[in-house]
């Protein structure tokens, strides 16, 4: 079966696919329990033979000889929970089953096979991240043929929010790997290639040292590999604003881009621009390169430059409606920061919990009907406040929205102080009536930079989430700080959106175009 969130427990060998296997049973309990919680459901009659063939189907365990298996592998007291929950789901199908449908391999097949995505534009997503792209993508009607990405916390975060693709199409491995035997993957000819390579030696490039030499940057060669073997009709590919210093080296490089293949010759025509992604309606200020690489069949049948895109991309987002803070933050509820190391994993009611019930329901403001697409969603995920020692605690008190290390009611705690010329930034108290600074992984390491406008405490992930246009619903595994990296390091889904609108007014206008002709 290629098409799992689960691998039976009879075939885990490594440590990782162990831990993803508990964390996703993790995932499945609290679930249920947030919904007993939220709706008040009254306890199950347990049928061990109806549990035990759902877990079947689940994909966990082969038959019911394997129960034992999984008890011992589980432990006890966490089998008994993991039973528990699932006999509320078979108790309750019609309000409990959509909360747990991502986790089960059969239901992810129903998917997969649904017939509405058989004629989709089809995307392939490298460097896929958590999904940010793929996802403002999907939401615009795309359909994803292959994500890839070195970290196996994103993966398995993708994976889980994706549950149309097989899970053999969403590949945790080295791109240089993995183009060698792109084709194996796509069998289909492919629309769009997205992606962000990571470029680590742009900052030293100059006319003597080109950066797709540079070996820091052969992820970013091995992207364009990809590209010449897919040959796809447009490649959107994102960056880091200091890109733009090599700008048009990477312009070079996607010119010198000629495929022949059944008697024609492709080539890209490719442009830039620095987008904002407050400019499509995100309530954050956050500045992303974007290369629109067009293919010379498609821009010359259509007489469209990549230029035109980003021109039609502006016309489609001007006078949108702006958002800020206090948008992002309106219906979650008020936390209370540990004040103990290493507690990110434990649910408390003072410091959230990883899933709880969503006391948002669909009409507090515009932003939350925008990332959520006007859905009510009944619980949320991921919001869950991060340690904070008591003297942060104390400075995050005493700081105005706005404030910076250099503030003076903090002046006599600041522990920075003596270097306040390169750590002005590191404390930051956020406006709440303005678009949030940029989220970036390095929250990660701390949050001093992202001190949330009324609360003595930082940004939780699902804060952070929302300000990037995540719904409330899309869950980010892993442990909780490697959640922030995840999150950080993501493109904006709104933002995402709004390009893919672009993009597929242009695939269906040369649609139209072959039809004619």
């Amino acid at each position: 079966m290629d098409k799992v969130i689960f691998r039976n427990v009879t075939e885990l060998q490594s440590n990782s696919d162990k831990s993803f296997f508990k964390e996703k049973v993790d995932i499945y309990i609290k679930l249920v329990a947030a919904a007993v919680k939220k709706y008040d459901l009254q306890k199950p009659q347990i049928r061990q033979d109806l549990c035990i063939d759902e877990m079947v189907g689940m994909g966990l365990i082969h038959h019911c000889e394997d129960a034992d298996v999984l008890k011992n592998f589980l432990k006890k007291k966490v089998y008994e929970q993991f039973m528990m929950a699932v006999a509320y789901v078979l108790e309750n199908e019609e309000l409990l089953r959509p909360f747990v449908r991502q986790l089960s391999n059969a239901e992810r097949m129903i998917e997969q096979n649904n017939e509405k995505n058989r004629d989709a534009f089809t995307l392939v997503d490298l460097f896929c991240g958590a999904g940010g792209l793929s996802l403002g993508f999907r939401q615009t009607g795309f359909k994803t043929l292959l994500a890839n990405d070195f970290d196996s916390m994103c993966i398995e975060t993708y994976k889980y929010n994706h549950p149309e693709i097989p899970s053999s199409h969403i590949i945790c491995g080295d791109i240089r790997e993995l183009s060698q035997h792109i084709g194996q993957y796509v069998s289909e000819d492919v629309d769009v290639v997205i992606g962000g390579p990571p470029c680590q030696g742009f900052s030293s490039a100059n006319k003597h040292h080109r950066v797709i030499d540079d070996p820091r940057n052969e992820l970013y060669k091995y992207f364009l590999m990809s590209v010449s073997k897919l040959i796809p009709k447009i490649v959107i590919m994102e960056n880091v604003k200091g890109m733009l210093k090599v700008a048009d080296q990477v312009v070079e490089d996607y010119e010198n881009i000629v495929v022949k293949k059944d008697g024609k010759s492709y080539s890209y025509c490719v442009s830039y621009q620095l987008l904002n992604s407050a400019d499509f309606s995100v309530a954050q200020s956050r500045e992303r390169l974007i290369f629109i690489a067009i293919r010379n069949d498609i821009s010359g049948t259509l007489a469209i430059r990549p230029k035109d895109v980003f021109h039609m991309i502006s016309e489609d987002n001007a006078n949108k409606e702006r958002y800020i803070l206090r948008n992002v933050l309106e219906g979650l509820r008020e936390l209370e920061p540990p004040h103990t190391m290493n507690v990110g994993e434990v649910d408390t009611e003072e410091g959230g919990r990883k899933i709880d019930a969503n006391p948002y329901t669909g009409g507090e403001n515009g932003y939350l009907q925008l990332i959520n697409q006007n859905r009510e969603i009944p619980l949320v995920y991921n919001h869950k406040a991060r340690y904070c020692s008591l003297l942060n605690y104390e400075i995050y008190s005493r700081m105005a929205q706005g404030d910076d290390a250099t503030s003076e009611c903090i002046a006599d705690i600041m522990p920075y102080a003596h270097r306040n010329d390169k750590f002005k930034d590191k404390y930051f108290r956020l406006y709440e009536d303005r678009p949030c600074r940029t989220i970036t992984a390095h929250l990660r390491s701390d949050c001093h930079s992202h001190i949330h406008p009324t609360q003595a405490r930082a940004l939780t992930p699902r804060e952070a989430a929302r300000t990037q246009s995540f719904p409330d619903d899309y869950l980010f595994l892993g442990p909780y700080l490697k959640t922030y990296i995840q999150i950080g390091n993501a493109v904006p889904v709104v933002m995402a959106r709004g390009i893919a609108q672009a993009i597929r007014h242009i695939l269906e206008q040369a649609g139209d175009s072959n039809e004619d002709s």
